[in-house]
């Protein structure tokens, strides 16, 4: 492949959504939304919670459905597949779920293994083999394929998480709230580990979160997303799209807020709110 050519493919996105919109009943949590991801790329998509974040992340793997816009994967709309074609299209995903989602009956070795299992005709001895091999990519013993997800602590879990999701070397890895409920080092942990995996496979990354530390540490690029009931009919649920040091500088009253971690406006709102309650509550006794 020529230099140009490898350019024009790095640059193209792996994956899209274009015009994106969901709806659970009457409620729309995403709203013509727009994002490409290159190859190689790690975007971190970050907002407070509500926004929609892990529903985007799951319409891009079709296990959201939207209600208009489409989801493009290497050229591909998701939305023309049937269900064995998307079931074969996901095993070039990997998932790692907010909680680890591990299977509570099922080891550990059995837990990484699934994948192989469901999508590889493969014996259970090379399976095995190969999920020594993810294990250790993430840190850990063989020692723990025979325990049970109950007997690892919380950022074991995640890491078997980890290993699960790389097992079937997946040219993109999505990630929910990869840190979420951990303590500051072992989040440290889990973000070298997803910045290890990422240069030792050259996968393309999407996470979500709403740790900046990690979204720092670990993106070429951030989106933050806005909730749609605090947003005009006319305004993009996008508020912010750049690089690390962009956000940094950003003048967005709300992208500053997220960033150090302050209410804003938020607790003038539950005051009024409280307010407002208080009132309606009076008037009903009358």
């Amino acid at each position: 492949m020529s230099e140009s050519a490898k350019k024009t493919r790095s640059t193209e996105p792996l994956i899209a959504a274009r015009d994106l919109t969901v709806r659970f009943g009457r409620q729309t949590v995403l709203r013509n939304v727009t994002i490409e991801v290159p190859r190689g790329q790690t975007l971190a998509i970050i907002g407070e919670s509500g926004c929609g974040k892990t529903v985007l992340l799951k319409s891009l793997i079709g296990l959201v459905r939207p209600v208009a816009g489409h989801v493009v994967y290497d050229g591909q709309s998701i939305d023309t597949l049937n269900d064995k074609q998307l079931t074969a299209l996901r095993t070039r995903y990997g998932f790692v779920f907010q909680n680890a989602a591990l299977f509570d009956s099922l080891t550990i070795a059995d837990n990484v293994a699934f994948p192989l299992r469901e999508h590889r005709r493969i014996g259970q001895e090379e399976a095995y083999h190969q999920v020594r091999d993810a294990l250790a990519m993430v840190g850990l013993p063989s020692t723990v394929m025979v325990k049970r997800p109950a007997e690892l602590s919380g950022g074991m879990r995640k890491r078997v998480g980890l290993a699960r999701a790389i097992i079937m070397e997946p040219e993109i890895l999505l990630y929910d709230e990869p840190t979420t409920g951990l303590d500051p080092i072992m989040s440290d942990v889990i973000n070298e580990l997803i910045i290890r995996t990422r240069e030792q496979s050259d996968v393309t990354s999407i996470v979500v979160t709403h740790d900046m530390t990690s979204a720092l540490k670990l993106a070429d690029r951030i989106v933050m997303l806005y909730p749609l009931a605090r947003l005009g009919k006319e305004q993009s649920q996008v508020i912010f799209d750049g690089t690390t040091d962009e956000i940094e500088r950003c003048k967005d009253k709300r992208v500053a807020q997220f960033l150090r971690g302050e209410a804003g406006e938020r607790l003038q709102e539950m005051r009024e709110s409280h307010e407002s309650s208080r009132m309606l509550s009076a008037m009903q006794e009358r």
